[in-house]
């Protein structure tokens, strides 16, 4: 039986050149790419290629920077496939212009560009700005952990990371005695790779070991402050406020200035009621209160003795990442922060290497200011909304824009919601800060612009790692990982200015 289909003759010669403007649509994703890098400064990139230069031709940054963009804007991160798809993708051909850089190629304009990478961030939202996208009167800001380019089983303590460095050593002091015995034989002494280069084995361990020095140091200087701190408020008698540190060394220092507080407003009571009843004031051993503070100091420094040195690790592959908590477990990693408005763009992101948020409403405020006003968006950010980890009163109570921080998780605030009911009007005067920020939440307005939150970051975060599968970092160090956040959340933007109709992003786009 004979069957009538659309032809697919692959021997068809074609008589008239083919045009690259004919591979895709007006509208396509990849002449909107180009056609936004046309429009940004790209001085600094260029500035690395002088025309004088020596040896082979580099190839164009601005096609370079386009690649980047609308591989990342696609879900694409790795060099090798990026490469790959330079020979058989349609859309990477046009952007390359027939041109296949490696993947060697690409993973190097990515380590020797990531500042003017990161730079870039602002001159897109700079395009946003013009089409109406870059509005400030709400912002959100939150943060998500990201994976590191390190596995958790690659921390080590520091006797372990010493036995390793000896371990190097002892094999180059080998390397050189066989090189000296046969001289000429290696190449006239090549280092072993171990201890060629900075991103070497040996500049890690000896960067991990570093790390664990310096916590060793906080820590004492932290247990020093806490135990002076204690010791201060309880020789004024006040009680002792926050919860039992866990380490048992803080313990004793907390239960310690305990003993000290109780005995002054044990000191206190006995004064007042011998001076009631005419009588010198009898000795305070005996209170209960004070038997049993004596009783904790001591249990707390059997507690103390008894307790082992705490074992103190860093990653060896990526020193200055950090173990993170996440939902479904722990993971070596960064905390990455982004303060996003309403149209769901991002207006500042930035990286940090600290678990928790609490320290990060600050820096992320001024990080948004900074990075507006280097876009030409000087309106004023009227509120920010922030989830309970970001709570504190000093977070609450500091100069800024007004906000709105849960201070209980979300599932708890709604809970609180409905058992306490809603509120009306300001808070009570002399309210707490924390009962401040409750009574606002539970206003109509105050939870009406809290909701918010809900569909402005979070949809981001999930828009990086469901949809694209950006989950961790491809590179290592702070400032690697800085840059490479700032590229995803800058074709996380592009994504938005293509997307968005009517405005300047049609023109680009050349619709």
């Amino acid at each position: 039986m004979a069957y009538h289909y659309v032809d697919c003759d692959r021997d068809q010669m074609f008589l008239l050149p083919a045009s690259m403007r004919d591979w895709l649509e007006a509208g396509h994703l990849a002449w909107f790419v180009i056609d936004v890098v046309a429009r940004i400064n790209t001085d600094t990139f260029h500035a690395r290629h002088p025309n004088d230069g020596a040896g082979r031709p580099a190839y164009n940054p601005d096609m370079m920077l386009a690649l980047l963009f609308y591989a990342y804007g696609t879900g694409v991160r790795s060099s090798r496939r990026i490469e790959q798809l330079c020979h058989t993708d349609a859309a990477y051909r046009v952007i390359c212009g027939h041109a296949t850089p490696d993947h060697a190629t690409i993973a190097r304009f990515t380590v020797d560009h990531e500042t003017a990478i990161e730079r870039v961030f602002v001159d897109v939202l700079r395009l946003c700005r013009e089409a109406g996208l870059a509005t400030v009167a709400t912002i959100a800001i939150d943060g998500t952990k990201m994976a590191a380019d390190a596995a958790l089983d690659a921390n080590r303590s520091a006797t372990t990371i010493r036995a390793e460095v000896a371990r190097i050593l002892a094999e180059a002091r080998t390397t050189d005695e066989v090189e000296d015995a046969a001289p000429g034989l290696f190449g006239g002494g090549v280092a072993p790779a171990e201890l060629a280069s900075p991103s070497s084995r040996r500049a890690r361990l000896d960067a991990a070991l570093a790390r664990i020095q310096a916590q060793e140091a906080a820590a004492v200087d932290a247990v020093d402050a806490k135990a002076g701190k204690a010791h201060t408020e309880a020789a004024a008698g006040r009680k002792l406020r926050g919860r039992k540190p866990k380490d048992p060394h803080a313990a004793l220092a907390r239960a310690e200035a305990d003993e000290t507080a109780v005995r002054s407003r044990a000191q206190a009571k006995a004064a007042r009621r011998a001076a009631g009843a005419n009588v010198p004031p009898a000795p305070i051993d005996d209170d209960p209160d004070v038997i049993a503070a004596v009783a904790a100091v001591a249990a707390a420094r059997t507690a103390a003795d008894a307790a082992p040195p705490a074992v103190l690790r860093a990653n060896t592959t990526d020193p200055e990442s950090r173990i993170m908590k996440t939902a479904t477990g722990f993971v070596q990693g960064y905390n990455a922060q982004a303060a996003v408005n309403a149209h769901q763009i991002v207006v500042a992101a930035a990286v940090t290497q600290e678990a928790n948020d609490v320290a990060q409403y600050q820096p992320m405020i001024t990080a948004a200011r900074t990075t507006l006003d280097a876009a030409g968006v000087s309106d004023p950010i009227d509120l920010v909304l922030a989830d309970a980890g970001y709570w504190s009163e000093a977070n609450a109570t500091a100069e800024g824009p007004d906000r709105l921080i849960a201070t209980l998780k979300d599932h708890k605030q709604r809970r609180a919601a409905r058992e306490l009911g809603t509120t009306t009007g300001p808070p009570p005067e002399g309210a707490s800060p924390s009962d401040a920020m409750e009574h606002r939440l539970r206003t109509p307005e105050g939870a009406a612009s809290y909701a918010l939150r809900s569909h402005t970051v979070e949809p981001v975060f999930a828009d990086h790692k469901a949809n694209r599968g950006y989950r961790g970092f491809r590179r290592r160090g702070m400032k690697a990982v800085q840059s490479e956040w700032s590229l995803i959340n800058t074709c996380h933007n592009l994504g938005k200015l293509f997307r968005h109709r009517p405005g300047p992003a049609t023109a680009l786009a050349g619709t």
